[in-house]
């Protein structure tokens, strides 16, 4: 049966007013966020000086875990003491202050409280970020906009990437960089881009605050029970991340790879990854989450397997593989949020979003030591064999949660405004 044109039209536009309502919020994400990836990127390549103590360096780079931990902790109390756009800006100005301390002193306790503060101000804009995107976000269009969120955190890496080659690896004038993006993203936020649009529920009644003290959090567990494959998705997009952006120049000197080629391997597999998120985020909205997970996850798994095949290949096939690789495996985890907040009462979403965000950068921490120990005692492929069995144990869970909920089943509605 066909539809009324004048209804189609009309559906049109009000998806294009919702998506420019929230334009200037993502360019505020990207403006941010890119100013915190450049100071993560700066602060290693000053850790870098062979003059610096290694037990130093490593003291300083644990602070930065903990940061991030305490942000996941903490982001859901500065939502409901403050709101989300207000509290964007004061993680903006934290980050800000974070950023100015690095030009003060070189003194390692202080840039370990400094390196604490980057991480803090991380973690809570991307819970900020993702808890405000998904509660504004209805049940049709909920995988787009978080693709388009995961667009502008991916841009944000470049461009912090692309203004590092602009200034110069070596210019002493980085932490100052840093400072004028991180300060030009809190003006835009604050005086340019205009006031975020009103959730559809009142910040009173998606946060309950009353619970906030008590200790009530939905937490991994409780996330496991009810969407285990959000659960598998998250610890092994983290894991997928950290591993291939560190562990493949250290896979291609094993492989007899130029360390250029190992370059672009992870610019191939970072392009595909932001070039596939608009296209997953529009077909997630369209079809069972579940159906797309299972899909991502045996494609993952494959095109692992097909990198770790032994014997020599064009590089321009291995450029292809990388690429077709980031394209799957950078999208599952905004579909399998997507499909987790799908499930969610509203109220529960920011406390959620932490918890997911804990499970993602704890994926970060533990796999890359890992890695390294199988290609030491296998083979330098044993880092795809690792990436491509936690790839086939999304599919796994995607398997699990399709024969526990079946499509078109009745589900126990968590959602207080419709079920998938």
């Amino acid at each position: 049966m066909m539809r009324d044109p004048d209804r189609l039209i009309g559906d049109f536009w009000r998806k294009a007013a919702g998506l420019r309502a929230i334009l200037h919020v993502l360019a505020s994400i990207c403006i941010v966020a890119t100013g915190n990836s450049l100071l993560t990127t700066t602060v290693s390549l000053h850790l870098s000086d062979p003059a610096i103590d290694p037990h130093v360096v490593q003291l300083l780079l644990t602070a930065f875990p903990i940061g991030f931990l305490g942000g996941c902790l903490s982001a859901r109390f500065l939502v409901v003491r403050f709101g989300h756009e207000r509290a964007f800006q004061i993680v903006s100005l934290l980050a800000a202050f974070g950023a100015g301390g690095y030009m003060v002193t070189e003194s390692a306790p202080v840039w370990f409280c400094l390196r604490l503060i980057n991480g803090f101000s991380i973690a809570a804009l991307f819970v900020v970020s993702e808890s405000w995107i998904n509660l504004y976000a209805d049940q049709k269009n909920r995988g787009t906009y978080f693709s388009l969120y995961m667009l502008m955190t991916s841009l944000a890496t470049l461009f912090a990437q692309l203004l590092i080659e602009a200034a110069g690896p070596k210019s002493p004038h980085l932490f100052q960089l840093v400072l004028a993006v991180i300060l030009f993203g809190l003006v835009y936020a604050r005086f340019v881009g205009g006031p975020w649009p009103t959730l559809r529920l009142p910040l009173a009644v998606t946060v309950d605050a009353s619970n906030v003290h008590s200790g009530s959090r939905f937490g991994i567990w409780r996330l496991a029970a009810l969407a285990p494959v959000t659960v598998v998705c998250v610890f092994q997009s983290g894991m997928t991340n950290m591993n291939v952006y560190t562990m493949t120049p250290i896979y291609a000197e094993r492989v007899n790879l130029d360390a250029a080629v190992a370059v672009t391997l992870v610019t191939a597999f970072s392009l595909g990854g932001m070039l596939a998120q608009a296209p997953i985020g529009w077909l997630s909205d369209r079809m069972d989450r579940r159906v797309l997970l299972l899909l991502q996850g045996l494609a993952a798994a494959g095109l692992c397997a097909a990198i770790a095949w032994p014997g020599m290949r064009p590089q321009a096939l291995l450029y292809g593989l990388f690429f077709v690789y980031g394209s799957v495996a950078l999208t599952i985890y905004p579909v399998a949020i997507a499909y987790a907040n799908a499930q969610l009462d509203s109220r529960h979403m920011v406390s959620a979003s932490g918890s997911l965000l804990l499970l993602y950068s704890i994926g970060n921490i533990m796999t890359p030591g890992l890695a390294a120990q199988l290609m030491e005692q296998f083979a330098p492929q044993a880092l795809f064999l690792l990436l491509g069995g936690g790839a086939f144990l999304v599919a796994a869970a995607a398997c699990f949660n399709l024969v526990r909920r079946p499509i078109g089943a009745a589900k126990p509605c968590l959602v207080s405004g419709g079920c998938e």
